[in-house]
């Protein structure tokens, strides 16, 4: 995995961000009336921040609950050496995993998974994740309530 560099941002980006975070259906004009710039410079700074990769994406937050999502768990993973690249593909085909990391540590990978039941669940984690060549040890942790920070 290449690393990126970093793109120079402004304080008018950062509030262009901060705006699309907390509202990503808001329109262009609507962003340079709260950021105080006209709307062609909004769109030329939105632009530019997708282009170069800052912003990816604009999408909506679920309530995973009220969707019937009923059961989550964050899944640890242990990995065996140089399986992340395979592997990284084969999880991002589980509909039911929502985030997935690699990090350093106790672990190699972090799961969200979010399923309609704790039946569903079960499966995803002791039928799927489990028989996957290159994993070697899961560790479930039940989420029993979640907080949106944003």
């Amino acid at each position: 995995m290449e690393e990126q560099a970093a793109v120079p941002l402004d304080e008018v980006d950062r509030r262009i961000i901060a705006e699309l975070v907390r509202d990503g259906r808001m329109s262009v004009s609507a962003v340079a009336a709260e950021v105080h710039i006209s709307r062609a410079h909004a769109y030329s700074r939105i632009s530019r921040l997708t282009e170069s990769g800052v912003l990816t994406k604009f999408t909506a937050l679920v309530d995973p609950v009220k969707a019937g999502l009923k059961s989550s768990a964050y899944v640890t993973l242990k990995v065996s050496q140089h399986s992340w690249r395979e592997l990284r593909e084969e999880l991002r085909a589980i509909p039911e995993v929502a985030h997935i990391a690699l990090v350093g540590g106790d672990f190699d990978v972090i799961l969200l998974v979010r399923a309609e039941d704790n039946v569903g669940l079960r499966r995803v984690i002791f039928d799927t994740l489990q028989s996957m060549p290159g994993v070697l040890d899961t560790q479930t942790f039940l989420i029993f309530e979640d907080l949106d920070t944003r």
